[in-house]
This record gives structure tokens, C-alpha cells and sequence, in this order.
């Protein structure tokens, strides 16, 4: 049996396992296995990957989509380039198992947020810094789309902190992308505090989270007549590019850069 799985913090709710078990079942996939597997700090997944001679591949999701790199022995180009990795592809031979990154979150924000791209999109606000930021900026840079990060800690000439942002912040960017995890299920009730009243119709929200299928980011950006979108979409295509590098040949497909 094939073994594949998701690894990070809080996973009784994640949106990975019930997708690829519901695509084994849907396609008479009768040989692979999909487990989460919690880990309490990135120091443990040397001993989950020893362990488990069967596991061929994981998904990586928060706190480990950076801390993860370390533990690799080589990268995508484009997974070295934005220091983010979410797809672990396992290569076992006789002598040594080897662990190679890649990054589907790319894949999966491009293709589900290009159809609401046009010219009157020229800024956006990309609120949080982590390894979903990085794929976020990666995507938005390819469109010719100016950034602004907003954190808890303004770091940077292109980052501004959360109590800094100000109405002309928001009002000048046509694009607002919430990439931390606040508001997630089972904290629904929690919200990034902005100034919301801001927020304005001529305005694309997009927040990655995607259980809440409405969280409080995307329903109070709704009331001020905002356009909103949220991440399932993008995690199912995601999804569905980590499998594709899951099944392919690794020295025929890929270029490494580590």
C-alpha cells in the first residue's frame, strides 16, 4: 500500500484528506493511502519519514512551509526561488531516500484568481508574510501587479504592520489577499483587524482560507459591496498538481536547484 499524507499543526479539519480519499474512491485508485500526520515542530519529520517505509509523498501545510526546506535534499527551481515549499515527493532506492520540494500552491492560486485579472488591477495587499505570501507575490509579479505586504511586523520597505494601514493603503489597491490563517475553522469567529469600511466595490478580495467557506475577512468585505473569493478552489487544484508530481518519474520531469 502507497502511503501519501499531510503534515502541520491542528489537521482533524484539513481540506487534504477527505479530497484524496474521495479521489481514490472516484477512481478506483485501490493502492494508496492518505493520513495526516500532526507534528508538534519540524524536528520530527525525519523520524515520520524513517518510520514509514511505504510513505511516497506528502503536503506540507502551516506552520512548515519554509522550516520544512531544510530537511530536503534538493528543490524545484521555482520552489527554490520563492523559499516555500507545500508537495514533498519521497524517492526511495536501495541505498538512500531522497526528498525533493516542490511548490503546487503557485499552480493552484494562478489558475483560480487569472479570470478575475484585468488592467484595472495594478496593486494589491497581501496581508501576512509566511510561505503562502511567497507563493501569492510569485503569482502577482507574473501579472505586472505591484505589492504590498502587511504583517504584525513591518520588516521591510514594501511591508506595512496592521495598525499602520491606512484608508489610502487600501483604497489604492485593487486586489486584497489574505494569506494568514485567522478565521479559520474552528475559530471562525476571529478577523484580521483593518479597516474594513475602506474596502470598497471596485475591490477583489481573495482569502486563502477555504473552511469557513465565508469567513468574517471575506463577509465584512462583502457588506462594502467587495467581489470575494475564497481558497477552495485553489487548494483543489493544488491538490490535484501535488498528485501529478506524486506519480511521476523524478529524474525525467524536473530540474533541481538545491
Amino acid at each position: 500500500m502507497k502511503t501519501y499524507g499531510l503534515i502541520g499543526k491542528n489537521l482533524s479539519h484539513s481540506f487534504s484528506k477527505p479530497f484524496f480519499e474521495k479521489k481514490f474512491e472516484n477512481e478506483s485508485i485501490i493502492d494508496s493511502e492518505y493520513l495526516n500526520f500532526t507534528l508538534s515542530k519540524i524536528e520530527e519529520l525525519p523520524n515520520l519519514i524513517s518510520s514509514l517505509p511505504d510513505l511516497c509523498g506528502l503536503n506540507v501545510t502551516i506552520p512548515y512551509k519554509e522550516e520544512v526546506i531544510k530537511y530536503l535534499d534538493k528543490l524545484d527551481q521555482t520552489a527554490l526561488e520563492i523559499g516555500a515549499v507545500n508537495t514533498i515527493k519521497i524517492h526511495r532506492t536501495k541505498n538512500r531516500t531522497e526528498l525533493v520540494g516542490f511548490n503546487t500552491d503557485i499552480f493552484g492560486f494562478e489558475n483560480s484568481i487569472k479570470s478575475h485579472i484585468n488592467s484595472k488591477i495594478k496593486k494589491a495587499l497581501v496581508l501576512g508574510m509566511g510561505g503562502a505570501a511567497k507563493s501569492v507575490a510569485y503569482v502577482l509579479k507574473k501579472f505586472s501587479i505591484d505589492i504590498i505586504f502587511v504583517s504584525r511586523n513591518a520588516n521591510s520597505k514594501n511591508c506595512i504592520s496592521f495598525e499602520n494601514l491606512s484608508q489610502e493603503d487600501i483604497q489604492k489597491s485593487q486586489l486584497i489577499i489574505n494569506t494568514t490563517p485567522i478565521g479559520m475553522f474552528p475559530d471562525c469567529e476571529n478577523f484580521l483587524k483593518i479597516p474594513y469600511q475602506f474596502i470598497g466595490k471596485e475591490q477583489l478580495v481573495f482569502d486563502l482560507i477555504y473552511n469557513p467557506s465565508e469567513t468574517m475577512f471575506l463577509k465584512f468585505s462583502k457588506q462594502n459591496k467587495a467581489k470575494t473569493i475564497n481558497g477552495l478552489k485553489m487548494l483543489e487544484l493544488q491538490a490535484e498538481e501535488s498528485w501529478k508530481i506524486f506519480q511521476q518519474p523524478l529524474e525525467k520531469n524536473y530540474t533541481f536547484g538545491k
